[in-house]
């Protein structure tokens, strides 16, 4: 006799106790559990149980009602779709937590990987923070300083996300590493990047970069922009932003790609912002936010060291209420003391 007989012929046993013996129910009613106890840890589900119920009835209540036993019926395939429902569901957490794992996973490798120092540069004061929308961060900001004392500054956005947008940001990083000082040109960083992205990164990915070089024997901005979110140049003397206009087609469309170099001067109290679409497409009522708004928040914290500066920036748009993150955001200050 196997295993489900001889449940069957113990809960008949059972059932036909506790209806009879009405003195005794209470135990019978532990008895009932202790069994259900035994089903539970042999991995008997329900639907079974109930069946077992079925059987037993039919023996012992032989006279019963058609109806009755059609609820019992009814409650069986209730109790089976109940269960395939629920291990789907369960299967379906379990690998929710797993890839939440790996993310979080991918995402500390990711800040190891993209980690950059802000750099000491006599007569700058610079600032730096990003944000990530999810745990993944497709937008990457860098900074390099040149033997000469130049200094190399990096903003860039992925047009994806995910994994492979984290992985592309890594690929950029260490292609930039790889470059010598005398290469430290912005048109020519851009143009040999556009070649590394077009041959190791999917066709249907691109990424928009904003390189700048700063020299503090000339007091020279040079930059070039490969698609990125216009920066701004604010000057002491008139008290005003100017765009920074920059045209350049994005990473990896096209093999054969050249970037136009411009220049700027900065003078003391001067700063430059750059930034990545994220902080303009954030949402507030509904609406996004003007660049005027992002640069009203700016000059207000422009009394800040530039790092406590960008900072400040994000907490106030972050705090309001209304506010809704829509994509990573990255903002970097660059300010001339003297």
């Amino acid at each position: 006799m196997n295993l489900i007989k001889v449940d069957e012929a113990l809960y008949t046993e059972l059932l036909q106790k506790f209806l009879q013996d009405q003195n005794q129910r209470e135990s019978y009613l532990e008895k009932a559990k202790r069994m259900s106890i035994s089903f539970a840890n042999r991995n008997i589900f329900p639907e079974e149980i109930v069946r077992i119920h079925m059987n037993a009835i039919d023996q012992l209540c032989k006279d019963q009602q058609s109806e009755y036993k059609l609820s019992l019926q009814l409650l069986l395939e209730t109790l089976i779709a109940y269960r395939e429902e629920h291990e789907t569901l369960h299967k379906v957490k379990e690998e929710s937590q797993e890839l939440k794992a790996e993310m979080e996973v991918a995402a500390n490798m990711q800040k190891t990987l993209l980690k950059t120092e802000v750099p000491k540069v006599p007569g700058l004061d610079i600032g730096a923070i990003t944000v990530p929308f999810k745990q993944l961060n497709g937008d990457y900001y860098h900074f390099v300083k040149g033997e000469d004392g130049t200094l190399g500054v990096t903003i860039a956005d992925v047009i994806g996300n995910g994994v492979p947008a984290a992985l592309s940001m890594s690929m950029v990083k260490y292609a930039l590493e790889s470059f010598y000082d005398e290469m430290m040109r912005p048109s020519t960083i851009l143009r040999y990047l556009n070649r590394v992205v077009e041959r190791n990164v999917a066709s249907n990915m691109f990424i928009t970069m904003f390189y700048g070089q700063y020299s503090p024997n000339t007091n020279k901005f040079r930059y070039s922009s490969a698609g990125h979110e216009p920066g701004f140049h604010y000057q002491a003397k008139k008290g005003t932003f100017s765009e920074i206009n920059a045209r350049g087609l994005v990473l990896g469309v096209l093999k054969h790609s050249y970037y136009t170099q411009y220049e700027l001067e900065m003078e003391t109290g001067d700063y430059i912002v750059l930034l990545t679409d994220g902080v303009t497409e954030c949402l507030r009522s509904g609406r996004f936010i003007e660049r005027e708004e992002v640069l009203e928040v700016i000059e207000t914290y422009a009394h800040l060291p530039a790092q406590e500066q960008v900072h400040k920036v994000y907490l106030h748009f972050n705090q309001l209420d209304d506010f809704e993150l829509k994509d990573d955001f990255t903002l970097i200050i660059i300010k001339k003391d003297v």
